[in-house]
C-alpha cells in the first residue's frame, strides 16, 4: 500500500470514529428517573432523597440521572399515580394513604390504636414486607424504600384522656383520609372535612376542636398554637414508600441494581432516625412553648385499646369493610405473638 492510500485509509478510519462518536445510537445511553414528592426539601425525607439520587448518579456513572421535584410541584398523590402509570413520572414518594390506591392492603397497618410502639411497627413491617413488595410488584412497581415517619398523636383545644373526652368535639382531618375519617366516624366520633391548608383557620373558626396528625406537622405549622393538649397515645404509625416504575427499574443495567438497592436501604435507615429525632425535637419544642401533654396513665391506655375492639366487626367486617380483614388479622396475630415474647 503506497503513501496516499495508507494516508486515505487513516483519515477514513478516524471520520467514521468521529461519526460514531458523534451518533446518539453510539453514545452513553442516560435514563432519567423524574422523581416526585410532597415532602419539602429542607426535611429529613427531603435530604434524604437528594442523597439517593446523588448516589443514583455516582453508582451508575451518570447512566442514571434522577431528578426530584419537591414540595408537591408535581400534583397530589393522586394525581401522581396518575403520572406513574402513563410514565410522565418514573418514580414518586408516598404515604399510606397514597400507596392505599395501588395496594389498599396496606392500610390495615393504620388501624386506630393496633400498633403502639416502634417496636410493634419494626416486628409487624419485618413480617408484612415481603408481601406488600410483592403485591406492589404485581401492580407495576419496585419498592425503593420503606420509612416509619413517626406517629399520628391527637391534638385538642381541651384535655383528651379518654375516647368519650374526644368524641365530645369535633375533629378534623385532611379530606383525602377518607379510609380513617370513615373508620373515626363509625366509632362514633365527630369528624369534618378539613384540607391540611385549613386547618389553622377551622381552629380559628371554632370549626373543628382537634386535628390528628404528625407532631412535626403540627409543629412546623403552628397549629399547637391553638390546640394546645397533645395526648399521648400513639393512634398510628405515619409511614411511606419510594415507588419506582418497574419498566424503569428493567432499564437499569443489571450490573449496577444491587448496589442501589443498598443504597436505597440505606436511606431508609436515614430517614427513620432522622424523623424519630425530629419527632422528638418537635414534641420537645413545642412544650416550651406552651403545649400540654395529656400523659394517660396505663388503665387509660387499654380504655382506648378495648373501645376499639368493640368496633372490630363494623371496620374489618361485612362486605365492605374499612380495613382489609385478612391484614388486620395477620397484623394481630403477629402482634400477639410478639407481645407474648416481650
Amino acid at each position: 500500500m503506497n503513501i496516499f492510500k495508507r494516508q486515505k485509509f487513516t483519515w477514513l478510519f478516524f471520520v467514521l470514529v468521529l461519526l460514531f462518536v458523534a451518533n446518539p445510537l453510539f453514545a452513553q445511553r442516560r435514563l432519567t428517573i423524574r422523581l416526585a414528592s410532597l415532602v419539602p426539601e429542607n426535611t429529613a425525607w427531603g435530604q434524604s432523597i437528594n442523597r439517593l439520587a446523588a448516589e443514583f448518579s455516582r453508582i451508575t456513572n451518570g447512566e442514571v440521572e434522577v431528578i426530584v421535584f419537591h414540595n408537591g410541584t408535581a400534583g397530589n398523590e393522586t394525581e401522581v399515580l396518575q403520572k406513574l402509570r402513563i410514565n410522565q413520572l418514573q418514580a414518586a414518594v408516598f404515604t399510606s394513604m397514597g400507596l392505599n390506591s395501588v395496594i389498599p392492603e396496606i392500610m390495615a397497618i393504620s388501624y386506630p390504636f393496633l400498633i403502639r410502639n416502634d417496636e410493634e411497627y419494626n416486628a409487624v413491617m419485618r413480617v408484612l414486607r415481603p408481601d406488600l413488595d410483592a403485591r406492589l410488584q404485581q401492580s407495576g412497581f419496585v419498592t425503593l424504600a420503606w420509612a416509619h415517619a413517626g406517629w399520628v398523636r391527637i391534638f385538642s383545644r381541651t384535655p383528651v384522656f379518654t375516647p368519650d373526652d374526644l368524641r365530645r368535639i369535633r375533629m378534623g382531618t385532611g379530606t383525602d383520609d377518607q379510609q380513617m375519617i370513615q373508620a373515626f366516624r363509625l366509632m362514633g366520633f365527630q369528624m369534618v372535612n378539613v384540607t391540611l391548608n385549613e386547618l389553622m383557620v377551622a381552629l380559628n373558626s371554632g370549626r373543628i376542636d382537634a386535628v390528628y396528625n404528625s407532631p412535626v406537622f403540627v409543629a412546623g405549622n403552628q397549629i399547637f398554637g391553638i390546640a394546645r393538649n397533645m395526648t399521648s397515645i400513639n393512634v398510628a404509625p405515619f409511614m411511606g414508600g419510594i415507588l419506582l416504575n418497574a419498566n424503569t427499574w428493567r432499564q437499569i443495567p443489571e450490573r449496577y441494581r444491587a448496589q442501589l438497592m443498598n443504597v436505597c436501604r440505606q436511606v431508609e435507615r436515614d430517614i427513620e432516625r432522622s424523623i424519630t429525632s425530629l419527632e422528638n425535637e418537635a414534641i420537645a419544642t413545642m412544650l416550651r412553648f406552651g403545649l400540654v401533654r395529656n400523659d394517660l396513665t396505663p388503665a387509660q391506655m387499654q380504655v382506648w385499646y378495648d373501645d376499639t375492639a368493640r368496633y372490630e366487626n363494623i371496620l374489618v367486617g361485612g362486605s365492605n369493610p374499612t380495613f382489609n380483614r385478612d391484614y388486620y388479622n395477620r397484623i394481630r396475630n403477629i402482634l400477639t405473638e410478639f407481645r407474648r415474647g416481650q
